[in-house]
């Protein structure tokens, strides 16, 4: 696992590899400013319309008051959304991810397995559909967990935890589909449970890592291809065999 962690983090700076790197940081930039400014935007119509209902119940008197509270809570908000989109770093990584899986894979499978049969290209709707899919589910899990942030500690543990799940999840899978079923992927996922959870820890110690964790979708796709590489085993028929057509859908 050490092995397959440090054969990905020496391709992501390849030269091979650079184009794809700056176009995911590009796209991963683009999707947190888009929803940093969605949040902002969010967050300061409420404050100001919470102004203005609670100056309509509590009278003109306090108006002066309701103003400062309301500027009080838009830098909150601010800070909120800065927060917040590093929280949803994991969620937009995700994204991203299933947009250059394949470029990724290809790439690690053309220079570590070069005698061996190369996934097949997963269709795009079935790529971003897996992405949205897991962004949603972080976004879920990370609100179930968010109350264990209060809690001295336990909230960043709780948080690590959350992220190595589901980051060690999602990048196994879009390197299994490549080559299996999306039902036969999701299936080996779970029979490894343990050791991709192993896997993905690596991965939310790469996520959170700021600047560095741009990076993520090249590293965890390029790690993942390798532990699906050593968990088929080293025999062929243990691939599925060259199916024709594109990835069945789930």
């Amino acid at each position: 696992m050490l092995d397959a962690a440090v054969k990905a983090l020496s391709q992501i700076l390849s030269p091979p590899m650079r184009s794809i790197l700056w176009r995911s940081i590009g796209l991963a930039l683009a999707l947190i400013v888009v929803l940093a400014i969605g949040l902002q935007r969010l967050l300061s119509w409420l404050a100001v319309y919470g102004q203005g209902w609670a100056e309509a119940m509590l009278g003109p008197g306090f108006h002066t008051s309701l103003n400062v509270l309301a500027w009080i809570i838009s830098i909150a908000a601010g800070l909120g959304v800065v927060l917040g989109a590093v929280f949803l770093m994991p969620a937009i990584t995700s994204l991203v991810a299933s947009v250059f899986v394949d470029d990724v894979a290809d790439h690690v499978e053309r220079e570590h397995y070069p005698a061996e049969r190369p996934g097949m290209a997963l269709p795009f709707g079935l790529a971003i559909t897996e992405g949205i899919k897991f962004a949603l589910l972080t976004i879920l899990v990370y609100l179930i967990a968010l109350p264990f942030v209060f809690i001295a500690g336990i909230g960043f543990i709780a948080f690590f935890i959350a992220t190595a799940w589901l980051l060690g999840r999602e990048y196994f899978e879009l390197a299994a589909m490549r080559f299996r079923p999306p039902a036969e992927a999701k299936a080996m996922r779970k029979d490894n449970a343990a050791t991709i959870f192993a896997a993905g820890l690596f991965i939310a110690a790469f996520v959170s890592i700021p600047i560095v964790n741009l990076a993520t979708p090249l590293f965890g796709m390029a790690f993942m291809v390798h532990m699906h590489k050593r968990l088929s085993g080293p025999r062929p028929e243990l691939i599925d065999p060259v199916r024709k057509g594109s990835v069945p859908a789930a």
